[in-house]
Formats: structure tokens, C-alpha cells, sequence
């Protein structure tokens, strides 16, 4: 039974070893999407703060005193 033991000891060893490692891959995070890394996109319109005059419209505002 010794025997028997001693030659099932590096199955087991490598049967561990390999759930421990596929435990730790399942349990990671999904890594970000490679093109949207270190990018700040405007995805949606009218999202900015301030909106730029339209083009074509020689409006220039005037302080009143």
C-alpha cells in the first residue's frame, strides 16, 4: 500500500498544482479592451462642457460697460 502511495504522490502533485493554477485564471478580472486603453473618448453627443460657436458666424460678443 506504501508503494502504491508513493507512485500516485506526483499525479496528485501535478493534479494540484493544475487546479491551482486554473482556479486563479477563473477568478481573474477580464483584463480592459486593447483599444481602449489610455484614451478618453466622447462617445456621446453634446458631451463636452462648453460647445464651440458654429463655423461661418462672425459673431464676437462685446463686453457692456
Amino acid at each position: 500500500m506504501a508503494i502504491v502511495a508513493l507512485l500516485l504522490l506526483p499525479v496528485v502533485t501535478m493534479l494540484l498544482y493544475g487546479m491551482d493554477r486554473t482556479e486563479d485564471w477563473l477568478a481573474r478580472g477580464p483584463k480592459p479592451p486593447r483599444h481602449a486603453r489610455g484614451r478618453h473618448l466622447r462617445l456621446i453627443h453634446g458631451g463636452r462642457r462648453q460647445t464651440a460657436a458654429p463655423v461661418g458666424r462672425g459673431e464676437v460678443e462685446t463686453e457692456a460697460a
